[in-house]
């Protein structure tokens, strides 16, 4: 992390009152964020703390001084996002070796109640002084959607290189305004808000608000802030995105014209939803990407871009296709898993993708997850699912093959879309699934189908932090009423 900490020194002694970053409650320049790191750092140095330590707070200019100070004094840092479960924060402190965490002043309640030593964030100001030589680096804990996910070491770099590569990808510069609205928990969140404005010199807008909730995020509300913000960057999952949509769609307006680069990750992204964005606007860029290589493996770009396509490999990466399978290798490769062996430089991404003569990458899903029908038709679901999940009325969905010949989809109403589902008939539904996979062949659009709503799912907790379904976990769960629903005719079977 020694280039990024440069990076910051270098920016508060040449652009020192330039904005960093801002909260809404407190706003940096480039002088003070160094001088509040190194105050943090020296906190942290008093603490004789163990190698790694663990940072609880929202999107907060707190939580980037916390990420930062911890990497100055050569700590392994681990996000530890508040909108967790105490028994999920629990498992990641013990899985990771956290013996003390650094909280930002509005979490010091939830930091009590993990019974782990904590000091609170300060305000003191101190002088630079050299960072630790070594030993700085991240453990990242996706959201998991088999269930509790493993801990990822980013130990040698990753985070410096890949924000370096996305910077270069993007052409960021010191005019851009990011607009945070994902937890900075999350990995690519992270690259995006804190180490690419850092390395250019530009600045971030956090929102804690949007961040702390963004699975439930209006469009209205995302609307209203890009509009008042009027960023250049900012990242979405697809499910914002076309939150977003609807409300421009129906105030039959356009997003700022600020904006300059929009990415969409996190999950498939149907190429009619992105088409819907650049009519009202929003430049939207798809990528591809997975913790365990940095984050980000692909992306289309301003100066290329291919529709259905996560665009080309980052320079200096090595993706093959190795029986079908997406292959990385790198400096953006993780170190390992926590307790785990050491990945070598080279990750078997477990994803099916192809790669086009022009060189953009496709991904057609996981390659544990591809359905065969017993008309010998091999489908990927993450295609149907997107285009399923496109529609306003379906928050997320999963298509499985259960008996004969045809799929299956569980669907997930959104809030929009509840009371269309309460009214709708087995052949209503069953036309808005056909509408749906318009695209798609014959063969791969679902005939039978499961309703099941959010606050079920979550209740059961088989929803991920940001609001996807637990794969392994709700196939389980409701295997019979899907095996009955792949009997019958499309009905409504679990609300």
């Amino acid at each position: 992390m020694n280039e990024l900490l440069a990076a910051l020194r270098y920016r508060a002694e040449t652009s020192g009152a330039s904005l960093a970053f801002h909260d809404g409650l407190t706003r940096l320049d480039y002088a003070g964020l160094a001088g509040r790191v190194a105050g943090v750092a020296e906190d942290i140095r008093s603490l004789n703390s163990p190698s790694v330590i663990g940072v609880l707070g929202g999107n907060r200019v707190e939580t980037v001084i916390g990420q930062l100070a911890g990497w100055h004094t050569g700590k392994i840092v681990v996000p530890l996002p508040p909108f967790l479960p105490a028994g999920q924060l629990r498992h990641i402190a013990a899985d990771a070796g956290i013996a003390h965490i650094l909280a930002t002043p509005e979490q010091t309640d939830t930091a009590k109640r993990l019974a782990i030593p904590f000091t609170p964030i300060s305000a003191r100001m101190a002088n630079w002084e050299a960072p630790a030589s070594s030993g700085a680096g991240q453990i990242i804990y996706s959201s998991g959607t088999t269930g509790h996910p493993k801990g990822v070491l980013l130990q040698s770099d990753q985070l410096t290189w890949s924000g370096r590569a996305l910077a270069g990808a993007i052409g960021a510069n010191q005019d851009d305004v990011y607009l945070s609205v994902l937890p900075l928990a999350f990995l690519l969140e992270t690259i995006s808000a804190i180490v690419i404005p850092i390395l250019v010199g530009a600045s971030a807008r956090l929102e804690p608000v949007l961040a702390a909730s963004f699975g439930e995020v209006s469009g209205g509300t995302l609307a209203t802030v890009v509009a008042l913000r009027r960023p250049t960057c900012m990242v979405l999952v697809p499910q914002l995105l076309a939150n977003w949509i609807r409300r421009l769609s129906g105030d039959v307006g356009t997003a700022p014209d600020s904006l300059r680069f929009v990415a969409v990750g996190g999950a498939s992204l149907a190429p009619a939803l992105a088409e819907k964005a650049w009519r009202r606007g929003i430049p939207v860029y798809e990528g591809y990407g997975l913790s365990e290589c940095g984050s980000v493996v692909a992306l289309n770009r301003p100066e290329g871009r291919k529709a259905g396509t996560v665009g080309k490999p980052l320079p200096g990466l090595d993706v093959r296709i190795v029986d079908e399978e997406i292959v990385v290798g790198g400096p953006s490769v993780m170190d390992r898993y926590v307790q785990g062996k050491p990945a070598g430089g080279s990750w078997r991404t477990g994803d099916v993708g192809e790669i086009d003569g022009d060189g953009y990458l496709t991904v057609r899903g996981r390659r544990d997850n591809v359905l065969v029908t017993p008309l010998g038709r091999n489908i990927s679901p993450e295609w149907v699912e997107a285009l399923l999940d496109a529609d306003p009325r379906i928050a997320c969905s999963i298509v499985i093959h259960c008996e004969g010949p045809y799929l299956t989809a569980l669907l997930v109403p959104s809030a929009r879309g509840e009371e269309w589902f309460d009214r709708a008939s087995h052949e209503d539904i069953a036309v808005l699934i056909s509408a749906c996979c318009a695209e798609a062949p014959s063969y791969a659009i679902p005939r039978h189908s499961v309703v099941v709503l959010t606050n079920e799912l979550s209740a059961q907790g088989l929803l991920t932090a940001d609001g996807r379904i637990r794969r392994r976990p709700v196939l389980d769960e409701y295997a019979d009423l899907l095996a009955r629903a792949g009997t019958s005719p499309v009905k409504e079977l679990a609300k």
